[in-house]
Parts: C-alpha cells; sequence; structure tokens
C-alpha cells in the first residue's frame, strides 16, 4: 500500500493509481516536504507490481502553480542571498523519481499549472488538459531559472527556440496556444476531460504492462541516443517481451477474436 498525505492525496482504482496535489488555498503550490513525499510515492510505484498507470493531478480546479515560494523575500532579506541546496536536492529527486516511473503516468490538468507544477505535467508521459487551462514557466518573474527538469523537459516538447521563448518571457498561455506548440497532447472542454483521461488510462491499464514500460523507457532513452544504439536496445527489448506469457496471450486473443488479458510476465 501507497501511503499519502494531507497534502498528497493517494487513490487506488484497481490499476491505476492517483495522485493528487491537495492545498487548494494556494493554487496546489508545493512545499518542500510535498516533493520529498512526491518522489517517495513515485520510487513506492516500481516496487508495487500491481499498478499499471499513475495520473497526476490537482485539486479544486488547479494542477499546481510550482514551488511554494511565500516567504522567499523574508528568507532572502540579507545582502547576500542564500542558496537553498537542501530544497533544490529535494526537487531534483523529485523529479528524477517522477523520470524514473517505469510505468505510464498521465498528467490531467485543469486551472494553473506554473512553474515547477508545469514541469511536473511535462515530466509525464502523456499530457490532456481542460479548455480552461493556464501554463506559465513563471520562474523568471520570481527572479529564478528553470528547475524540476524544465531544462530538459520542455525543448523537447517544443523544441528549443520556443522552450527559450517560454522561458525568458515567462508569460501565461492559455490551452489553445499550448495545444498548438505540442505543450500537451490533447486540450478538452472541461466537462469531457475526465472522461476522456478515463478512457485513455484503463486502455494503457488493458495493455502489455511489461511491454508498454519497455516502450516508455526505449523511447526516453531515444532522444539521447545513435539509430543504432536505440535498434540494440530496440532487439533487447523484444527478446524479453518475447520470453513473457503475454506475447502467448496476444496471439491466442488475434486469432480467437477476443480482448487480450495480459498478466505482465
Amino acid at each position: 500500500m501507497i501511503d499519502g498525505t494531507d497534502d498528497l492525496l493517494v487513490d487506488r482504482d484497481g490499476a491505476v493509481l492517483t495522485v493528487t496535489v491537495n492545498r487548494p488555498e494556494v493554487m496546489n503550490a508545493m512545499t518542500s516536504q510535498m516533493f520529498v513525499d512526491f518522489g517517495r510515492i513515485c520510487r513506492a510505484v516500481n516496487e508495487d507490481d500491481t499498478i499499471r498507470v499513475v495520473v497526476v493531478t490537482g485539486a479544486a480546479g488547479n494542477f499546481c502553480s510550482g514551488a511554494d515560494v511565500s516567504g522567499q523575500a523574508d528568507r532572502l532579506s540579507g545582502d547576500t542571498p542564500v542558496v537553498p541546496l537542501r530544497n533544490m536536492r529535494r526537487i531534483k529527486e523529485a523529479a528524477m523519481a517522477l523520470h524514473d516511473v517505469q510505468h505510464p503516468v498521465v498528467a490531467k490538468v485543469r486551472g494553473v499549472a506554473a512553474g515547477a507544477g508545469l514541469n511536473i505535467a511535462l515530466g509525464c508521459d502523456l499530457v490532456y488538459a481542460s479548455d480552461q487551462a493556464r501554463f506559465s514557466e513563471i520562474f523568471a518573474r520570481r527572479g529564478l531559472s528553470l528547475d524540476f527538469g524544465g531544462s530538459w523537459l520542455l525543448p523537447r516538447r517544443v523544441g528549443l527556440h520556443r522552450a527559450k521563448e517560454l522561458a525568458l518571457l515567462a508569460e501565461v498561455i492559455d490551452a489553445e496556444e499550448a495545444d498548438r506548440i505540442g505543450l500537451v497532447n490533447r486540450v478538452l472542454p472541461d466537462g469531457e476531460l475526465d472522461a476522456h483521461v478515463e478512457d485513455v488510462v484503463s486502455r494503457i491499464a488493458a495493455g502489455p504492462p511489461l511491454a508498454l514500460s519497455m516502450s516508455k523507457a526505449l523511447l526516453n532513452q531515444g532522444v539521447d541516443v545513435s539509430m543504432g544504439q536505440a535498434l540494440e536496445a530496440e532487439g533487447l527489448a523484444q527478446s524479453v517481451n518475447f520470453a513473457t506469457s503475454d506475447i502467448r496471450e496476444a496471439g491466442l486473443a488475434w486469432i480467437e477474436k477476443r480482448q487480450a488479458a495480459f498478466k505482465g510476465h
């Protein structure tokens, strides 16, 4: 069992784990401890073979407004700014834990997704947004540079020059613009978002978990390796797939014209 907290709710429905950022009074801004707990939850997912897909969302109409910087001015009131290295390590560890989740992770975005909150969404494998959602790499407005993996995630999502525009101008963009530049997978009317994500998640959960996790890993690695290295990794992954019972089940299901029942082994 994976335990949540008052600020990070964890809900389990069959093979689907949903993590909800729950600080609605500050648009779900995350404290340092919340980043620690988020990382713990992500790592725990890899220890539970019964989980096949994770959903990350926010409570009360907002996704996440980023790290809670409400006390920043007081902490940095001296002549020499204090560099919060401990907090940055926590953010780094949480970002890596999300990236390393073996199974598909889906972000369901309503309202504000800003700063580290936006990069949490981008760190997920699929991002679906309400037509009322708003997005911003807001760091520059706070005198900060990108974190939670934004410098790696953003250019891979929208291209280098578009990423620089979002980071340097720190503008708020609406869902239509986010869809146009490829920041999200799809924008839906707010009333249709839940049903769409539920459909996507159910389809992923019904798929072959080992094969899907390896496809995810191959795609993540593929952006940084040569064609030859990618082909070698694909061959190794397929060798594992062919040794599973899922490959036989897929063949039988095709012959018998029925839905396959994948077991993940």
